[in-house]
């Protein structure tokens, strides 16, 4: 009998709660500000981060998950007696996570010889941020839970993060100018002008789709850009960092625009936080457009 375990990494952004409901094996992501070395998850809720991350002027840095973690994860998993590993990692392109986590696949094998044939290892690149991967790595969980098979488990989360999107809009350009995401003088510029970016993350990139001034401006932006493009009637989530408010605005403007309210909502932690800074609202989606 198949004993399937989910595995991802903290920028998935999935709550403590789904987690431990689910029975989601998180790898935590670590953290540097200054001399000082945090750990996501454990030295740090997002509530705290965010204290943390107002308090620091300069900008924080995180690190990648090593092939090691990887590797001794697999090796307790295996201990443990589970056939099945599915492994979903944040988007490769921003992070060498993803190819980490296939070295480490590697890696186990040939440290563990006996392995081969009695635990399958699935590595899958997640190909966005937070809960873009996230809801994905949630919705397996659940599938595994009520004993659906391996294949019916991948084939969901690599038809979902294949044609995900996310539309989020900042409200401010500080920490992606800190951060090098936006050059200065273009932040500057766009802060003098009052414009906010509004951003596209699919298929390993993030762009921007559009601008717009002032922040009353954001939410109706991503309506349009989500109705024109979400398949109807499909799951959807709301994404945001530290401001409730906004929060609550999307999901009351979202629902009423598509008529039935969102399927979970992800608060961004420090791995996207510090790029995109605490105050940020989008909607995570499946799209039609390839």
């Amino acid at each position: 009998m198949a004993k399937i375990k989910i595995m991802t990494d903290s920028a998935s952004d999935i709550s403590v709660e789904n987690e431990k409901k689910y029975d989601i094996l998180v790898i935590p992501f670590k953290m540097g500000m200054g001399d000082k070395s945090y750990t996501s998850r454990v030295d740090f809720d997002n509530e705290k981060f965010y204290k943390m991350m107002d308090e620091y002027s300069g900008i924080p840095v995180t690190s990648q998950i090593t092939p090691f973690e990887f590797a001794e994860n697999y090796k307790k998993l295996y201990d443990e007696g589970y056939t099945d590993v599915i492994s979903v990692s944040i988007n490769s392109k921003g992070s060498a996570t993803y190819n980490n986590s296939v070295m480490a696949k590697e890696q186990f094998f040939e440290e563990n010889p006996e392995a081969k044939g009695r635990m399958n290892i699935i590595n899958i690149d997640g190909r966005g941020y937070t809960g873009g991967y996230g809801y994905a790595v949630v919705e397996a969980a659940k599938k595994a839970q009520k004993g659906a098979p391996v294949s019916e488990i991948e084939s969901f989360i690599r038809d979902w993060v294949d044609n995900c999107v996310i539309f989020f809009g900042m409200y401010s350009l500080q920490y992606a100018k800190k951060s090098g995401r936006i050059p200065a003088a273009a932040a500057f510029v766009g802060e003098i002008m009052g414009l906010r970016p509004v951003s596209r993350i699919q298929h390993n990139e993030i762009t921007t789709e559009a601008k717009v001034r002032g922040d009353k401006a954001i939410v109706p932006k991503i309506l349009d850009l989500v109705t024109g493009e979400q398949i109807p009637k499909t799951p959807y989530c709301v994404v945001y960092g530290n401001d409730t408010a906004v929060r609550d605005e999307m999901i009351q403007a979202i629902s009423k625009k598509l008529g039935y309210p969102p399927a979970d909502t992800y608060q961004i932690g420090s791995e996207v936080a510090v790029n995109a800074g605490p105050k940020v609202v989008g909607v995570i989606f499946k799209s039609q457009k390839k």
